[in-house]
């Protein structure tokens, strides 16, 4: 498939959290395909070798950081790497946080979620960012448009768009902001789900009849990122197949 114009300039770089797998390898290859140099982040260095490595053979340029973005000495120094190895940062992918099944106390969940997102964000921007900077956050329809079971799950996707919002009206001059909310999206952490009986269930109710795939949120960050979206600020904006509108 020919790879699609957004509008990226040449030597444009972007920061992508949880890069290691599922959405934020997704969107760091499809970065990639779309010209953008990528700093790939994640805790998992395996994945993030794999991620770098698919990277590089498609001709990309990857810098890479292994470490956890609720550490304020990691996002420091990881910025100052990326920004040493890539040159300004234009773009920032806000993906990575904790699984809904992750057994997580609900004060060090939204800390977890919420925190470690404002923290590198705040980092990024701090030094000063180049003109037409965005950032994208993935958040989810959980907590925004429906309820899971899991309570800090659902109350830090609403947190993360309250935050989006709070960029959007207020550092707008510095940065656009925007989420994403994927729906059920074929990543390792639903492997198997789709065959399950509830999985089953789920899809009957999603009008186009398929989980996304993480290429379908992948570009739907990428063009919120990119100067085609340049007057798109504080969307939240569902990919779910229409999921949610049957609910």
């Amino acid at each position: 498939m020919t790879a699609p114009d957004f509008g990226f300039y040449p030597g444009d770089a972007i920061v992508i959290t949880g890069a290691g797998s599922g959405i934020g390898r997704a969107t760091a290859l499809r970065a990639t395909q779309l010209g953008l140099h990528v700093s790939a982040w994640d805790l998992n260095a395996a994945g993030l070798a794999e991620t770098a490595a698919l990277i590089r053979a498609a001709g990309g340029d990857v810098h890479t950081v292994v470490g956890d973005v609720t550490d304020e000495t990691v996002v420091a120094k990881g910025l100052e790497a990326a920004h040493g190895a890539l040159g300004e940062l234009r773009y920032l992918h806000n993906n990575a946080g904790p699984s809904s099944a992750a057994p997580l106390p609900f004060d060090d969940a939204l800390r977890i979620s919420v925190g470690s997102v404002r923290r590198l964000t705040e980092a990024w921007a701090a030094g000063g960012l180049p003109s037409g900077a965005a950032m994208v956050v993935t958040t989810s329809v959980a907590g925004n448009l429906v309820g899971t079971e899991v309570d800090w799950y659902s109350a830090s996707k609403a947190a993360l768009m309250g935050y989006v919002r709070h960029a959007a009206a207020h550092r707008a001059a510095e940065f656009r902001s925007n989420g994403v909310a994927p729906g059920m999206t074929d990543t390792p952490r639903l492997q198997g789900f789709v065959e399950s009986d509830r999985g089953h269930a789920v899809l009957k109710r999603i009008p186009l009849a398929r989980m996304a795939s993480p290429d379908d949120i992948a570009y739907a960050v990428l063009f919120l990122l990119s100067p085609l979206g340049s007057y798109i600020n504080g969307v939240f904006l569902p990919v779910d197949g229409g999921w949610t509108i049957t609910q």
